[in-house]
């Protein structure tokens, strides 16, 4: 009997103590959208890559272009001069793949230069978070702009405002009122 009771009780304030925790959600598309630094970092890396595409697009063409015309010329070619073209188009290729790991690769300068611009951000508005969490009792704060799937959120939970405001203190984030 006493077994029983102790078991009840311990299943009731487990299943009291699930009800107790407090969640919240955040749109870090939104607070990012919010927040200048990011946009002006944002166009800067959209620069970048369209002024690198470009090069590669130009690269590209070149390689083309050398190898219709050894198609064109190819069989006139003396075989020694043959193999010099085939050897000058396939180091074309290998310049445009050198240049393209360069500029676009997983080690490239675009993406270290997110990571130089973004991440400070990206690190600002996980300590808020994390900050208003604390001091809100929050057991979990999930982010809806991500890859998390959220079909329904009350928007008394969505703590994004409190965000922007908290990196607001560090940074200059849109006013509350002029947000979208």
């Amino acid at each position: 009997m006493k077994k029983t009771i102790l078991t009840i009780i311990v299943v009731i304030s487990a299943v009291a103590f699930s009800f107790a925790q407090k969640y919240a959600y955040v749109d870090t598309d939104y607070i990012l959208k919010n927040i200048p630094e990011y946009n002006d970092a944002q166009e800067l890396l959209d620069d970048l890559s369209v002024k690198w595409q470009k090069e590669v697009e130009g690269k590209i063409a070149e390689v083309e272009d050398l190898y219709q015309k050894f198609q064109a010329e190819e069989v006139l070619l003396p075989e020694d001069l043959r193999i010099k073209r085939e050897n000058e188009i396939i180091e074309k290729e290998n310049e445009l793949n050198t240049f393209k790991n360069a500029k676009f690769g997983r080690e490239g300068e675009l993406f270290q230069k997110r990571q130089e611009l973004v991440q400070p951000i990206q690190e600002k508005i996980f300590n808020a978070i994390e900050e208003i969490a604390k001091i809100k009792n929050y057991a979990f704060v999930f982010d809806k702009g991500g890859n998390l799937s959220i079909l329904y959120s009350d928007p008394k939970f969505d703590i994004s405002d409190d965000v922007l405001d908290e990196v607001g203190n560090v940074m200059q984030t849109v006013r509350r009122e002029d947000r979208n």
